[in-house]
């Protein structure tokens, strides 16, 4: 019997690993990258997802400091710099918030849950989760760009909370049986590895001495979103990982608000 080229890692190349970060990048944004046909081959590439986080971090920042350049104020540079991180996902990461918010609360069993999440409409939770985690964001990166920390904020919250994703696919079994989660797979142990050593690795690199700080938030906060999930739902979910991405980053960026501010003394 032919053995599935996605379901066993591939040799550790120069090349797998390019064709791991272009899916990747093709996975977590909207760049025009194409996805493999086999979606376990993505499982395998999810070492690079901190990697490819790289992408919306450094182009919010991008867009923020050239905002705080042309004299427009904190306030727009930072909404500028959310707007810009949300559309080269495509909300993808937002969109998981949501559906995990309507369906962890709006359903009585895992089964109910689990339909509300598959529903495209939003409801109440919904709103709710995305307009307190959106607002909370732009809140964090005002005070962030006031401090002239907005730039390693951003990279370094982008890499770290991909490195959530990773490690709950690791963690946790699919919730739902044949959904995209399930057809995906596990990464291997190795990959899962890599991709938490390279987003703490960076973290150092853009933080220096505030990095600790960031890893454990977004440590803390993906063993709390798998905490949740595995109680609501029995598992994880594309919309799990989403949702772990999203509470990541914002916890991160308040973090790293509150410890600025003990750091000026304020």
């Amino acid at each position: 019997m032919k053995n599935d080229p996605g379901s066993e890692p591939a040799p550790d190349t120069a090349i797998t690993r390019v064709i791991d970060l272009q899916r990747a990048v093709g996975l977590l944004t909207r760049l025009p990258v194409p996805l493999p046909d086999n979606p376990r081959a993505s499982a395998r590439a999810a070492w690079a997802y901190p990697v490819a986080g790289i992408i919306p971090g450094a182009l919010a920042a991008l867009i923020g400091s050239l905002a705080m350049t042309l004299g427009l104020g904190a306030a727009i540079a930072a909404l500028l710099a959310l707007a810009s991180s949300i559309i080269v996902t495509g909300a993808l990461h937002e969109d998981g918030l949501a559906d995990c918010a309507d369906g962890f609360w709006g359903g009585w069993t895992p089964e109910r849950r689990l339909e509300i999440m598959r529903d495209s409409r939003i409801g109440t939770y919904g709103v709710l989760a995305l307009v307190l985690c959106v607002g909370l964001r732009w809140a964090a990166l005002l005070a962030l760009f006031d401090a002239g920390l907005a730039i390693a904020a951003l990279l370094s919250a982008a890499v770290l909370s991909r490195a959530v994703m990773p490690a709950l696919m690791s963690l946790m079994p699919p919730a739902r049986p044949g959904g995209l989660s399930h057809h995906v797979g596990r990464p291997p142990l190795v990959a899962t590895g890599l991709a938490i050593g390279l987003a703490a690795t960076l973290s150092v690199l853009f933080l220096n001495s505030e990095a600790p700080a960031a890893i454990l938030a977004a440590g803390l906060v993906g063993l709390a979103v798998a905490a949740l999930a595995q109680a609501k739902i029995g598992g994880q979910s594309g919309d799990v990982l989403g949702a772990a991405q999203q509470m990541s980053e914002v916890t991160i960026l308040l973090v790293l608000v509150a410890r600025s501010a003990a750091f000026q003394g304020i």
